[in-house]
């Protein structure tokens, strides 16, 4: 879900966060945005949409009280190149802490038996299937694994004793 935050205009630039019902800071919306809440910041009377420069102006209050977001290097591509060398950087690096992650998953100790557990119960798994597709593959096996020699036929008639008997009658 998008949180709407709407700007007033005005000497002061007054940020009102519609959600909550209340004016919030631009460091609560650095804390939002850290957090993974995606915003939107729109204009109070003409409704446009201004969440670049807002976003851009916490990057801004950031480096002034020293506190660095965003690398240099970054900020040199985006000038440069716009948009676009923005997301490759940002997709780049990205992927680089997918890898890391990847890395100290796998190196965690059960998943790596779990991993190796699994692996012995698809074995397993496969041998059991061998065997069921060699016992219906025997020739004369009924589906219940008796011998079917066909005079009986399956389920024949049975006797008081429970055994089969020939013919019509017990």
């Amino acid at each position: 879900m998008v949180r709407l935050v709407k700007r007033y205009g005005g000497g002061s630039r007054k940020l009102y966060d519609t959600e909550e019902s209340r004016y919030v800071s631009l460091e609560e919306i650095a804390g939002w945005v850290r957090d993974g809440q995606h915003l939107r910041v729109v204009d109070s009377k003409t409704g446009e949409d201004e969440t670049a420069q807002t976003l851009a102006q916490v990057i801004y209050e950031g480096e002034r009280k020293g506190i660095s977001l965003v690398p240099t290097e970054i900020l040199h591509e985006v000038i440069r190149r716009g948009e676009r060398a923005f997301q490759r950087r940002v997709g780049q690096i990205q992927e680089g802490v997918d890898r890391l992650v990847r890395a100290g998953v796998d190196k965690v100790k059960p998943l790596q038996e779990a991993r190796v557990e699994m692996a012995s119960l698809r074995d397993r798994l496969e041998q059991l299937e061998r065997s069921l597709a060699a016992l219906e593959a025997k020739p004369g096996a009924g589906r219940d694994g008796s011998p079917e020699n066909g005079r009986e036929g399956r389920g024949g008639k049975r006797g008081k004793a429970g055994r089969r008997v020939r013919g019509g009658g017990e």
